[in-house]
C-alpha cells in the first residue's frame, strides 16, 4: 500500500529527497565512486558488474557519449584489475534511434572488451526491445564474440521460447524477475506466477549446464536456487547470485559466507532519476525510506 501510494506520489516529491535516498542505491556521480564501491566488496570476497545510468537515449550524440563512457568503464576495470564486468543498456548506445547504428556502437565496446580479456553483458530493457535485443545478441556471437552476455526476464511469457532459441550459444543468462510494467499479454502478471516461472527458467538453464546469474532478493527464489545447487551438484564457476547495491545487504553477506560467488550491480551517473524511480516500484524498503525522508523533512 505505502509502495503504490508513494510510487504514485513521485512526481510531486522534491527531487532532493528522491536524490538523497538514491544514492543509497548507487555508487555515486563518476566512474571513480563506482570503482571504489567494488574495490570496496572485493574485499569482502565478492564481485561486481558496473552499469552507466541511463536508457532510451533519443540523440545520436547522446548515444556516442555513452558509448565513450562505456568505453572508460572497461579502462577502469582493466588498469585496476577488478572482478567485474560491464553491463550496457542497448538503448543507452543508440538502439533505440537506429539498429544498425546502435549495433556499430555496442560491437565496438565488446571488441574493445574482448581485447583486454573483459566481458559485456547486454541488460533487458522492456519489451519493445527484447526482440531487437536477443537479435543483437545473436549478431555479437555470430560475428565471432563470446565475451557477451544476455538477460531474461521471468515475468515474461515469451522467456522460455527465447532461452530455447539461444541454447547454441551456450549463452552467459543473468535470470531476473523484471521490473517494467508490461501488459498481460506479455507478461505474468501475479507474484506468484512469476516466481514459478522463474523456477522453470532455472531448472531450463541448469538442464543444459549453461552458466546463470540469479539475480533476485525473494527469499524463495534464493532457496530453491540453493536446492537446486545442491541437489545437482551445480558447478560453483556455473553459477553466481547477483543482488542490487543497497538491497538486502545482510542477506548478500550471507550467501558470501556460505560460500557462493555473489555479484551486485553498481550504477552510477548523473541519471539516477529513472532508476530510483523503478527501484521504488520494486523495493518496498526504498518506499519506506523515502516516506521517512518526508517526514523528517517536514
Amino acid at each position: 500500500m505505502l509502495n503504490k501510494l508513494i510510487t504514485t506520489m513521485m512526481p510531486m516529491i522534491p527531487k532532493v529527497i528522491i536524490k538523497k535516498v538514491a544514492l543509497k542505491y548507487i555508487a555515486g556521480y563518476t566512474l571513480n565512486d563506482a570503482v571504489n564501491e567494488t574495490k570496496a566488496f572485493e574485499k569482502l570476497g565478492g564481485r561486481t558488474t558496473i552499469d552507466v545510468l541511463g536508457e532510451f537515449v533519443t540523440s545520436k550524440d547522446r548515444a556516442l557519449h555513452e558509448a565513450e563512457m562505456s568505453q572508460k568503464v572497461l579502462d577502469a576495470i582493466d588498469a585496476n584489475k577488478m572482478p567485474t564486468y560491464l553491463s550496457i543498456k542497448p538503448t543507452s548506445l543508440g538502439l533505440g534511434i537506429d539498429e544498425n547504428f546502435g549495433y556499430d556502437n555496442i560491437i565496438k565496446v565488446v571488441k574493445s572488451a574482448k581485447e583486454k580479456g573483459l566481458f559485456v553483458r547486454l541488460d533487458m530493457e522492456n519489451t519493445p526491445y527484447t526482440t531487437k535485443t536477443l537479435a543483437l545478441y545473436e549478431k555479437i556471437r555470430k560475428a565471432g564474440y563470446d565475451n557477451v552476455g544476455i538477460v531474461i526476464q521471468s515475468y515474461l511469457i515469451r522467456s522460455e521460447n527465447d532461452i530455447k532459441s539461444l541454447l547454441e550459444y551456450k549463452p552467459s543468462i543473468r535470470l531476473c524477475k523484471g521490473i517494467y510494467k508490461e501488459l498481460p499479454e506479455h507478461a505474468y502478471q501475479g507474484k506468484q506466477e512469476v516466481r514459478d516461472n522463474f523456477k522453470r527458467l532455472l531448472d531450463l538453464i541448469m538442464d543444459n549446464n549453461l552458466k546463470v546469474h540469479i539475480a533476485t532478493h525473494d527469499d524463495e527464489l534464493i532457496n530453491y536456487s540453493e536446492d537446486q545447487i545442491k541437489k545437482r551438484n551445480y558447478p560453483k564457476d556455473l553459477y553466481e547470485f547477483e543482488m542490487l547495491l543497497g538491497v538486502r545487504p545482510d542477506k548478500r553477506n550471507e550467501q558470501l559466507k556460505k560460500g557462493h560467488n555473489v555479484r551486485i550491480y553498481v550504477p552510477f551517473g548523473e541519471d539516477w532519476y529513472g532508476y530510483a524511480i523503478r527501484r521504488v516500484k520494486e523495493n518496498p524498503d526504498m518506499a519506506w525510506t523515502i516516506a521517512k525522508a518526508i517526514f523528517i523533512q517536514g
